[in-house]
């Protein structure tokens, strides 16, 4: 039997364009946007822009998952 296909990664122009999801995100008082762990999860993968609640902050790529 042949491996399992591991699913295309999405880039992060195709992951945004997807609706998101609740629990998401939420909105800071001064009114942006703040994604959370849980939507960086579904992710999958540093985008090196420095977020908040980054799951890799400190190790870079999800690769190491």
């Amino acid at each position: 039997m042949p491996p399992a296909k591991q699913p295309r990664k999405l880039s992060l122009a195709e992951f945004a364009a997807r609706p998101l999801l609740p629990g998401d995100a939420y909105y800071t008082p001064e009114g942006y946007t703040v994604f959370t762990e849980q939507y960086h999860q579904r992710r999958g993968y540093c985008c090196g822009s420095g977020c908040r609640h980054c799951p890799w902050r400190s190790g870079g790529e999800a690769a190491k998952q």
